[in-house]
Protein backbone atom coordinates (compact mmCIF):
# COMPACT_ATOMS: atom_id res chain seq x y z
CA UNK A 1 0.00 0.00 0.00
CA UNK A 2 2.46 2.71 0.77
CA UNK A 3 4.75 1.64 -2.52
CA UNK A 4 1.40 2.60 -4.42
CA UNK A 5 0.97 5.62 -2.25
CA UNK A 6 4.64 6.33 -3.15
CA UNK A 7 3.62 5.48 -6.88
CA UNK A 8 0.81 7.64 -7.14
CA UNK A 9 2.86 10.34 -5.06
CA UNK A 10 5.41 10.40 -8.11
CA UNK A 11 2.84 10.22 -11.14
CA UNK A 12 1.32 13.25 -9.29
CA UNK A 13 4.04 15.34 -9.03
CA UNK A 14 5.39 14.91 -12.39
CA UNK A 15 2.27 16.02 -14.02
CA UNK A 16 2.46 19.28 -11.91
CA UNK A 17 5.91 20.06 -13.07
CA UNK A 18 4.91 18.71 -16.35
CA UNK A 19 1.73 21.42 -16.11
CA UNK A 20 4.20 24.20 -15.19
CA UNK A 21 6.36 23.51 -18.23
CA UNK A 22 3.36 23.71 -20.71
CA UNK A 23 2.48 27.25 -18.44
CA UNK A 24 5.37 28.27 -19.13
CA UNK A 25 5.97 27.21 -22.36
CA UNK A 26 2.43 28.92 -23.40
CA UNK A 27 2.98 32.54 -21.56
CA UNK A 28 4.97 35.53 -20.95
CA UNK A 29 5.83 34.01 -17.75
CA UNK A 30 8.19 31.57 -19.85
CA UNK A 31 10.97 34.84 -20.92
CA UNK A 32 12.66 36.66 -18.26
CA UNK A 33 13.93 40.23 -19.18
CA UNK A 34 17.50 40.67 -18.28
CA UNK A 35 19.60 43.98 -19.35
CA UNK A 36 20.41 42.63 -22.89
CA UNK A 37 18.51 39.15 -23.64
CA UNK A 38 15.49 37.83 -22.92
CA UNK A 39 15.98 34.43 -21.51
CA UNK A 40 13.90 31.32 -21.07
CA UNK A 41 12.45 29.47 -17.83
CA UNK A 42 10.42 26.52 -19.26
CA UNK A 43 13.77 24.32 -18.80
CA UNK A 44 13.50 25.81 -15.24
CA UNK A 45 10.57 23.05 -14.10
CA UNK A 46 12.59 20.45 -16.17
CA UNK A 47 16.12 20.55 -13.45
CA UNK A 48 14.14 20.89 -11.13
CA UNK A 49 12.25 17.86 -11.83
CA UNK A 50 14.93 15.85 -12.30
CA UNK A 51 16.33 17.01 -8.70
CA UNK A 52 13.02 15.66 -6.68
CA UNK A 53 12.29 13.31 -8.51
CA UNK A 54 15.31 11.53 -11.03
CA UNK A 55 16.52 11.75 -14.71
CA UNK A 56 13.82 9.65 -15.78
CA UNK A 57 11.29 12.22 -14.28
CA UNK A 58 13.55 14.74 -15.97
CA UNK A 59 13.81 13.31 -19.23
CA UNK A 60 9.90 12.76 -18.81
CA UNK A 61 9.52 16.66 -18.28
CA UNK A 62 12.27 18.25 -21.09
CA UNK A 63 10.21 15.60 -23.47
CA UNK A 64 7.26 17.71 -22.58
CA UNK A 65 9.43 21.13 -23.06
CA UNK A 66 10.50 20.00 -26.72
CA UNK A 67 7.08 18.81 -27.62
CA UNK A 68 5.64 22.47 -26.53
CA UNK A 69 8.37 24.02 -28.09
CA UNK A 70 7.60 21.67 -31.85
CA UNK A 71 4.06 22.75 -31.24
CA UNK A 72 4.71 26.66 -31.38
CA UNK A 73 7.23 26.29 -34.13
CA UNK A 74 4.73 24.32 -36.09
CA UNK A 75 1.65 26.67 -35.04
CA UNK A 76 3.34 30.52 -34.65
CA UNK A 77 6.90 29.76 -37.06
CA UNK A 78 9.61 31.94 -37.07
CA UNK A 79 12.90 32.24 -39.64
CA UNK A 80 14.40 29.34 -37.02
CA UNK A 81 11.58 26.88 -36.95
CA UNK A 82 13.16 24.44 -39.78
CA UNK A 83 15.33 23.30 -36.67
CA UNK A 84 12.76 22.77 -34.18
CA UNK A 85 9.38 21.38 -36.55
CA UNK A 86 9.36 18.91 -38.41
CA UNK A 87 6.51 20.65 -40.48
CA UNK A 88 8.74 23.12 -41.49
CA UNK A 89 11.83 21.05 -42.23
CA UNK A 90 13.62 22.36 -45.86
CA UNK A 91 14.83 19.22 -46.22
CA UNK A 92 12.14 16.47 -46.68
CA UNK A 93 12.35 13.57 -44.06
CA UNK A 94 15.85 13.42 -43.29
CA UNK A 95 15.43 17.70 -41.90
CA UNK A 96 12.49 16.40 -39.84
CA UNK A 97 13.94 13.86 -38.22
CA UNK A 98 16.40 16.66 -37.35
CA UNK A 99 14.39 18.85 -36.66
CA UNK A 100 12.60 15.78 -33.74
CA UNK A 101 16.30 15.44 -32.58
CA UNK A 102 16.79 18.93 -31.34
CA UNK A 103 13.34 19.66 -30.35
CA UNK A 104 12.44 17.06 -28.37
CA UNK A 105 15.64 15.27 -27.92
CA UNK A 106 17.63 17.93 -27.14
CA UNK A 107 15.45 18.91 -24.12
CA UNK A 108 15.12 15.10 -22.90
CA UNK A 109 18.75 15.61 -22.37
CA UNK A 110 18.35 18.34 -20.29
CA UNK A 111 16.48 16.45 -17.62
CA UNK A 112 18.81 13.04 -17.84
CA UNK A 113 21.92 15.44 -17.28
CA UNK A 114 20.47 17.54 -14.54
CA UNK A 115 18.91 14.20 -12.57
CA UNK A 116 22.30 12.16 -12.89
CA UNK A 117 24.69 15.29 -12.26
CA UNK A 118 22.49 16.17 -9.31
CA UNK A 119 23.12 12.59 -7.98
CA UNK A 120 27.00 12.44 -8.27
CA UNK A 121 26.98 15.72 -6.58
CA UNK A 122 24.86 14.22 -3.75
CA UNK A 123 26.85 10.91 -3.39
CA UNK A 124 29.92 13.16 -3.76
CA UNK A 125 28.54 14.67 -0.46
CA UNK A 126 28.31 18.03 -2.07
CA UNK A 127 26.31 20.91 -0.45
CA UNK A 128 22.45 21.30 -1.37
CA UNK A 129 23.92 25.06 -1.29
CA UNK A 130 26.53 24.69 -3.45
CA UNK A 131 24.58 21.41 -5.47
CA UNK A 132 21.58 23.29 -6.58
CA UNK A 133 23.11 25.93 -8.27
CA UNK A 134 25.40 23.86 -10.33
CA UNK A 135 23.30 21.44 -11.19
CA UNK A 136 20.60 24.33 -12.13
CA UNK A 137 23.42 26.11 -14.35
CA UNK A 138 24.45 22.94 -15.95
CA UNK A 139 21.36 21.81 -17.17
CA UNK A 140 20.47 25.08 -18.60
CA UNK A 141 24.05 25.03 -20.49
CA UNK A 142 23.07 21.85 -21.94
CA UNK A 143 19.83 23.02 -22.63
CA UNK A 144 22.20 25.76 -24.92
CA UNK A 145 24.94 23.78 -26.31
CA UNK A 146 23.16 20.74 -27.40
CA UNK A 147 20.13 22.63 -29.37
CA UNK A 148 22.88 24.77 -31.18
CA UNK A 149 25.53 22.78 -31.77
CA UNK A 150 22.86 20.05 -33.10
CA UNK A 151 22.32 22.75 -35.49
CA UNK A 152 25.94 23.64 -36.46
CA UNK A 153 26.43 19.99 -36.88
CA UNK A 154 23.16 18.77 -38.74
CA UNK A 155 21.76 22.29 -40.26
CA UNK A 156 24.60 24.53 -40.85
CA UNK A 157 23.41 25.02 -44.57
CA UNK A 158 19.91 25.10 -43.92
CA UNK A 159 20.90 27.68 -40.80
CA UNK A 160 23.24 30.12 -42.72
CA UNK A 161 20.74 30.59 -45.77
CA UNK A 162 18.04 31.98 -43.59
CA UNK A 163 20.42 33.88 -41.81
CA UNK A 164 21.96 35.19 -45.04
CA UNK A 165 25.46 34.43 -44.36
CA UNK A 166 28.12 32.30 -45.55
CA UNK A 167 28.42 28.28 -44.32
CA UNK A 168 32.11 29.23 -42.28
CA UNK A 169 30.08 32.31 -40.56
CA UNK A 170 27.47 29.81 -38.82
CA UNK A 171 29.99 28.93 -35.82
CA UNK A 172 30.36 32.29 -35.15
CA UNK A 173 26.63 33.35 -34.61
CA UNK A 174 26.50 30.34 -32.85
CA UNK A 175 28.93 30.85 -30.43
CA UNK A 176 27.23 34.59 -29.89
CA UNK A 177 24.08 32.62 -29.59
CA UNK A 178 25.85 30.20 -26.92
CA UNK A 179 27.79 33.39 -25.19
CA UNK A 180 25.07 36.20 -25.27
CA UNK A 181 22.04 34.34 -24.46
CA UNK A 182 22.75 30.71 -23.09
CA UNK A 183 24.97 31.59 -20.39
CA UNK A 184 22.83 34.90 -18.80
CA UNK A 185 20.14 31.95 -19.06
CA UNK A 186 22.77 29.38 -17.17
CA UNK A 187 23.24 32.14 -14.49
CA UNK A 188 19.35 33.05 -13.79
CA UNK A 189 18.64 29.43 -13.88
CA UNK A 190 21.30 28.59 -11.38
CA UNK A 191 19.75 31.07 -8.93
CA UNK A 192 16.08 30.45 -9.45
CA UNK A 193 16.79 26.37 -9.03
CA UNK A 194 18.25 27.32 -5.43
CA UNK A 195 15.78 29.97 -4.68
CA UNK A 196 12.82 27.19 -5.61
CA UNK A 197 14.94 23.96 -4.81
CA UNK A 198 15.40 24.74 -1.62
CA UNK A 199 12.14 24.85 -0.83
CA UNK A 200 10.58 22.05 -2.63
CA UNK A 201 13.29 19.68 -1.55
CA UNK A 202 12.36 20.50 2.28
CA UNK A 203 8.63 20.05 1.12
CA UNK A 204 9.52 16.46 -0.41
CA UNK A 205 11.35 15.39 2.77
CA UNK A 206 8.66 16.51 4.86
CA UNK A 207 5.78 14.58 2.81
CA UNK A 208 8.18 11.68 2.28
CA UNK A 209 8.62 11.66 6.51
CA UNK A 210 4.80 11.39 6.56
CA UNK A 211 4.23 8.46 4.10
Amino acid sequence: MNKKKKDTRYLTSVALMAAIVILLANTPLGMIHLPVVKATTVHIPVILGAILFGPGAGAILGAVFGICSMISNTTAPTLLSFAFSPFMSMTGIEGALKAVWISVGCRIMIGVAAGWLWILLRKCRVSPNLALPITGFAGSMVNTTLVMGSIYLLLAREYAQVKNVAVNGVWGLIMATVTGSGVPEAIAAGILVTVVGKVLLKAVGYFAKSA
